[in-house]
């Protein structure tokens, strides 16, 4: 019985890995081919950032239930729910014809993502804590993995000149049917809910406030630099489509590599140390791609920062999961993250959009100072609670 349990739990992980791969894919097959997509509903920067933007609000919609959902439902079911739903509404933004319309479309995949994210996260934490060696930054590497595939995909099917409606409609069938493999797979049920802590109310919402924060900064080295890479080589450089959207995949293959390789440097160096050096990293690189006025420091730069951003948030995750309200924390981190991706990408379309920044150097603008800020409050954290 024991045997089995233990080829169980293996099935298990290999099915959350695998819906960390499609979560990744799911993005990376259009975020590359915005600027085609900003041409064809007639937008200028200033108005794909307040897209990227509001778009968010969705994400939030999908935070405030996605906690109900899963106490009612399960983790396996929410999560089924949301892929289900992000894979199916994909092919809707090759039809948008209009900035509201894009908004729309995103703003429901931003939506039911957040049940597919949590759930999954959830998932994954739970089968990483029966492990000898904790697995959650190579989770964080299968999202990576998926979108690195599906960036180079797009770029592949903007060079053969596949029109959007077929690829996003075969992504999405190939993705889709990856969830009959995932839902097989997953744990049945969640395990009962740990007994709440004794920390005070004042104590509670310190934690509350620490991960609102960590999580609108940690964001948006991430999110920016993959969002705003086509167009720093397009509207900076002047470069061809498909080669801007290979900046968008050197950023994930920097992700890739670092999360792939981030369980073994925690375990060599501590998680203190690595995520301090990575954050460093991800200033550096960051710098080098945005400031440098080359396609060669552009892609190396964002390689550089992909290494650096890449275990910021397996391990937040990891530190709000050690906090004295775990389940504060780790709400907390998210609604962070759907907070600040309301406000930055318009800041960035907004400075990219005027005269006095370049594309790149809003992308600086914005990213340095939230690394910052991530490299100094983190510095409390670990003497809390790492």
């Amino acid at each position: 019985m024991h045997t089995r349990g233990r080829v169980d739990q293996r099935r298990s992980l290999r099915s959350v890995g695998v819906q960390f791969f499609v979560n990744g894919a799911v993005g990376a097959s259009y975020i590359p081919r915005l600027p085609e997509i900003r041409t064809e509903i007639g937008a200028d920067l200033a108005t794909v950032g307040r897209i990227l933007a509001l778009s968010t609000l969705g994400g939030v919609v999908g935070s405030a239930l996605v906690g109900p959902v899963t106490t009612r439902l399960g983790s396996k079911r929410t999560l089924l729910i949301g892929a289900a739903v992000v894979v199916v509404v994909l092919p809707s933004i090759s039809l948008v014809s209009e900035p509201w319309h894009l908004l729309v479309v995103l703003g429901v995949i931003h939506a039911f993502d957040v049940w597919a994210d949590v759930a999954m996260n959830m998932q994954g934490s739970w089968l990483s804590a029966r492990r000898s060696v904790p697995v959650m930054n190579r989770l964080h590497g299968m999202w990576s993995l998926g979108t690195v595939v599906g960036g180079l995909v797009a770029v592949l099917m903007v060079g053969a000149s596949v029109p959007l409606a077929a690829h996003l409609t075969g992504a999405a069938a190939v993705l889709g049917a990856t969830l009959v493999y995932v839902g097989a797979g997953l744990l049945p049920t969640d395990p009962p809910p740990q007994a709440p802590g004794r920390e005070t109310r004042g104590a509670r919402a310190g934690v509350v406030v620490l991960f609102v924060i960590l999580g609108a900064a940690a964001i948006l080295p991430e999110s920016i630099n993959s969002d705003w890479a086509a167009f720093r080589m397009t509207d900076d450089l002047g470069s061809a489509e498909e080669l801007a959207g290979l900046a968008y995949v050197a950023f994930t293959v920097g992700m890739l590599t670092g999360r792939f390789g981030g369980d073994a440097l925690a375990a060599r160096f501590g998680p203190r140390v690595l995520l301090q050096g990575a954050t460093g990293t991800a200033i550096v690189g960051t710098a080098t791609a945005t400031l440098l006025s080359s396609s060669l420091s552009v892609f190396a730069g964002l390689v550089v920062a992909g290494l650096g951003v890449s275990v910021m948030f397996p391990q937040l995750y990891d530190r709000a999961a050690k906090s004295p309200s775990p389940g504060a924390g780790l709400g907390a981190l998210t609604a962070g993250i759907r907070l600040s991706l309301l406000a930055f990408p318009a800041l960035v379309g907004a400075l990219a959009a005027g005269d006095a920044f370049t594309v790149g150097e809003s992308i600086a603008v914005v990213v340095v100072p939230a690394s910052l800020l991530v490299l100094v409050l983190t510095q409390g954290v670990d003497r809390r609670w790492a």
